[in-house]
């Protein structure tokens, strides 16, 4: 008997940490590129940030690896 999540497929959550990383990835790109156009140093630095992030939660989602004490980040 299922008492919860009963309707969500069990491979749906192994595929979000990458899922995840990749839009902070992209966020880090916009932000970068945004900030080299228009000069403007803070966001360059935030961008650069995001991307490393996002680089990581990307490699440990894609790896199955617990991130921060969860295997999953929902």
């Amino acid at each position: 008997m299922c008492v919860t999540h009963c309707d969500q497929d069990p491979t749906a959550s192994a595929k979000r940490p990458r899922q995840i990383g990749t839009a902070v990835i992209i966020l880090g790109l916009i932000l970068f590129l945004i900030g080299l156009l228009a000069s403007i140093g803070i966001l360059q630095t935030i961008g650069i940030v995001l991307m490393v992030v996002g680089l990581v939660l990307a490699l440990l989602g894609g790896t199955g690896r617990a991130i921060g004490g969860r295997k999953h980040w929902f």
